[in-house]
């Protein structure tokens, strides 16, 4: 059996739109005798939201089998603060739910221990005042991801925790501890998770690509997503081991 981590943005969708082919090529790697998991950089979504889109898209998914940047950063900030820390959460609800499941308390302002900066589409002004506040007087800072942008239909980009977390990191004049792909705090995740083996398959060389790397993998890049029309993304080095337009037509070549 080979574990085949899949991204979900520009991989199995783009916004709210389906790539086509993408639920049968999932069910092709299954009946392969593949395990399939899912992990995102996206922070917003619960783990619960992950999956109800998934199977809006005709894709079940076990939740021990999705993974998100808000579970990697919970998981680094357990390394060193106890439960019951007050940590800011400048993010969405997938981010407040893996620090309430990590035990932590999650406040709006501060003072707090730790502050999470995350994608969210409620961020403004007095968010940015209150996190970059929190940071400026001592609190932790980290940052779920620092993807710039995210794939939306229609071939374009909408921004993403990166850009949010540009404005936090200026207000406060210091530099987050980024969690999610490609950073240690995910790569130890998926190896807990997942073993020492597998494929990951991704649109971002930047991030699925560089994760790859870190944990010795394959990199399978799908040109659905940022990948395929983005000229900020790096040529990936090294070159990946597979290349398609899409999951559907990748999958044939992964078996």
């Amino acid at each position: 059996m080979t574990v085949v981590v899949l991204d979900l943005d520009g991989v199995l969708w783009r916004g709210d739109e389906p790539i086509p082919g993408s639920s049968e090529a999932v069910r092709a790697l299954r009946d392969a005798g593949n395990r399939v998991a899912f992990l995102t950089n996206n922070s917003s979504l619960r783990i619960s939201d992950c999956r109800a889109k998934l199977a809006g898209f005709g894709i079940d998914a076990d939740p021990a089998d999705v993974m998100t940047s808000a579970q990697a950063a919970a998981e680094l900030l357990g390394g060193t603060l106890a439960p019951g820390a007050r940590v800011l959460a400048c993010a969405g609800l997938g981010v407040v739910e893996a620090l309430e499941q990590a035990k932590f308390e999650v406040v709006d302002r501060g003072p707090a221990d730790a502050v999470v900066v995350g994608f969210h589409r409620e961020f403004d002004f007095d968010r940015l005042d209150r996190a970059s506040r929190a940071v400026r007087d001592g609190a932790r800072f980290v940052a779920t991801n620092a993807d710039p942008t995210y794939p939306v239909g229609g071939g374009q980009a909408i921004p993403g925790a990166g850009s949010i977390l540009a404005a936090v990191a200026t207000a406060s004049g210091r530099t987050a501890e980024v969690a999610g792909k490609p950073e240690a705090a995910t790569v130890a995740m998926v190896r807990r998770r997942l073993g020492d083996s597998g494929v990951m398959v991704g649109d971002r060389p930047s991030t699925d690509g560089a994760l790859a790397y870190a944990l010795g993998w394959p990199f399978a890049l799908v040109l659905s997503g940022i990948g395929g029309h983005d000229p900020t993304e790096p040529v990936p080095t090294p070159p990946p081991a597979f290349v398609a337009d899409d999951l559907a037509s990748l999958v044939p070549q992964l078996l």
